[in-house]
């Protein structure tokens, strides 16, 4: 099978047509994200991907993390791999030039992700993290705390992670235990146990500043009294280099379906007497503190998701070229032939097509809101980030699960053999709809907090925006495009309002439909950039070649014509399908 290949026409086709990065290019903060630094940076980041990092991904597969006397060891190939990741300066894009980082926009941060997760996610959810929890110490930490970690964690010497979940609390966050008593010294000694943290041990930085969520003695219940604290595998000394092993260790390594090479680990803190921890910000604010780094990192997983299922496709579509199964006109034929192969490498490559672009769009907005000079754009900025999100996070990583399948189905039984590489695909995808909160928690997200909590405001210039889009289509002779268009947003505006005007009377009516919704609002947005696409890809373009542009444009007709009238379907579950979801008695599930 082929090794992947870092898609940089897509991707630079994406971020001009659909993500409107030309948008940031323009402020002040971004001057230096020209198109020449932004061509050279995906080219080379391309190379690392399909030069370095690749070749990893089968062996830490088959090779797995592993707990040795209380060390992790990482598959062989991993520690080049993030030397070569950190000597490129990899680590460090989007961060303040004060500490160490290049000053780039976030959107770029994603564009080489999608590359670096598509040739080893396993690798690369280490670096996810670290990123994410550089975010958030960049907006609570304390001056000193930034000037001891931040130049260390985006030089890459250090790393980081995100510790909330525990054994009884998963989802319900107000059930955590994990306990910090202060200290007389102004420290906080921290004891628990968390689980399902992603590279809490290893070796490869020199240091690992855990985020940990904790309970105070005298806190208030719920989640209102949960506080932030970092809490180091070593302490730095005052020159800010590691120093005495904290009280904290790695008890065990999950033994998962997928992404084996990436360690995940039961984390004990306090088997001595207590870790020592560094409050961030106020006490019992550190949920609030957390979600900047979980908001951050659910855009970041969409990518994940986008990302497997690029790789996903490009062996698919190896293999359909050559696999020879069948006789067409009077010879034989590869199965790309067949038209329901050809159906199915379409729904692929349509569905990543749109979810790169609606994940970069929701990626420049997060610029936006962090670095337009206009108050008022940056307000707008924020709450179209915030309402994409749970979409992005949610939409993207469902495709990507089914896309992945889709895939492995493409290949038939070779597919189902693991030697070819399809199966760790399927299964390295399947956590993605889970971690960084459930999809069906992105669904609540979604109709509570960015739907029905402002009546419908957001999404209603998002709306408009889709509207725009429309006449545009209509004015450059896409009348087919606007027409369909049309349609699936008038199911969206309706079905918005149901929920809306639903969730005022009856709650559990409007969350039974919570899901649903949120697969329409992403299958809507994704047509939304769909339109955008065939808009960019008509004759005349600077986009690409006749072939690429061509290449565009069916794309988007498939999705409109296969994809887009599911809109339909999903809106009429959406306001007509709950019931049978709460009035179902209790009897069913005996």
């Amino acid at each position: 099978m082929s090794d992947y290949v870092a898609p940089l026409e897509d991707i630079r086709f994406s971020l001009a047509a659909q993500a409107g990065f030309d948008d940031l290019a323009r402020l002040p903060a971004f001057e230096a994200a020209d198109d020449g630094l932004v061509a050279a940076l995906l080219e080379e980041a391309g190379k690392l991907a399909g030069e370095v990092l690749a070749p990893t991904n089968r062996p830490g597969d088959l090779e797995g993390a592993r707990l040795e006397n209380g060390v992790v060891r990482l598959p062989e190939g991993f520690h080049t791999a993030y030397h070569a990741y950190v000597d490129g300066g990899w680590n460090s894009l989007s961060f303040d030039p004060d500490y160490g980082g290049q000053g780039l926009p976030w959107t770029l941060s994603l564009v080489v992700q999608e590359m670096f997760e598509a040739a080893n996610m396993a690798f690369s959810t280490g670096t996810l993290l670290t990123r994410g929890a550089i975010e958030l110490l960049s907006h609570h930490a304390s001056v000193e705390q930034k000037a001891t970690y931040l130049p260390n964690m985006i030089a890459g010497t250090w790393s980081g992670t995100m510790n909330l979940t525990e054994p009884q609390a998963g989802t319900d966050l107000a059930r955590i235990r994990t306990r910090a008593d202060r200290r007389d010294d102004g420290t906080y000694a921290v004891t628990g146990q968390k689980i399902f943290i992603t590279y809490g041990e290893h070796e490869l930085t020199e240091n690992i500043v855990h985020l940990v969520l904790a309970r105070l003695p005298d806190a208030p219940a719920g989640v209102k009294g949960i506080s932030l604290f970092i809490v180091p595998k070593h302490l730095p000394r005052d020159d800010g280099t590691p120093g005495a092993r904290n009280d904290l260790r790695a008890v065990s390594l999950e033994h998962k379906l997928g992404i084996v090479g990436s360690p995940t680990c039961v984390m004990a803190y306090g088997d001595d007497g207590g870790a020592t921890g560094f409050l961030v910000g106020e006490e019992n604010r550190g949920l609030e503190y957390m979600f900047t780094m979980m908001n951050n990192a659910r855009v970041a997983v969409a990518v994940q998701g986008i990302a497997i299922a690029e790789r996903a496709y490009q062996q698919a579509l190896a293999f359909a070229r050559e696999r020879v199964q069948g006789r067409r006109n009077g010879a034989d034929a590869t199965i790309i032939e067949h038209p329901d192969v050809r159906r199915m490498l379409l729904s692929m490559k349509s569905r990543i097509e749109a979810g790169r672009g609606l994940t970069l769009g929701a990626a420049v907005a997060f610029d936006l809101a962090s670095n337009h000079p206009d108050p008022a754009v940056r307000a707008a900025a924020h709450a179209r980030f915030d309402l994409l999100t749970p979409v992005t996070k949610a939409w993207c990583t469902d495709n990507a699960a089914d896309i992945t399948s889709t895939a492995l189905q493409v290949q038939g039984g070779m597919g189902f053999i693991e030697e070819t590489g399809a199966a760790q695909h399927y299964r390295d995808v399947r956590i993605l709809p889970i971690y960084e909160g459930t999809n069906g928690i992105q669904a609540i997200d979604l109709i509570g907090r960015k739907i029905v909590r402002d009546g419908g405001a957001t999404a209603a210039a998002l709306f408009d925006d889709i509207d725009a889009v429309i006449g545009a289509a209509r004015d450059n002779g896409l009348d087919r495009f606007a027409d369909q268009m049309a349609d699936a947003l008038g199911h969206l505006r309706h079905a918005t309002d149901w929920i809306i005007a639903t969730a005022a009377t009856d709650n559990d009516m409007a969350l039974a439909s919570a899901t649903t919704y949120q697969d329409l609002f992403g299958t809507v947005a994704g047509g939304w950039q769909m339109v955008r696409q065939a808009l960019a890809a008509q004759d005349g373009s600077d986009l690409g070649d006749h072939d690429f542009l061509s290449a565009k444009r069916s794309t988007a007709q498939f999705y409109m014509n296969q994809e887009l009238p599911k809109a339909a379907a999903l809106a009429a579950i959406v306001t007509q399908g709950a019931a049978a979801i709460n009035d179902a008695p209790d009897a069913v599930f005996a």
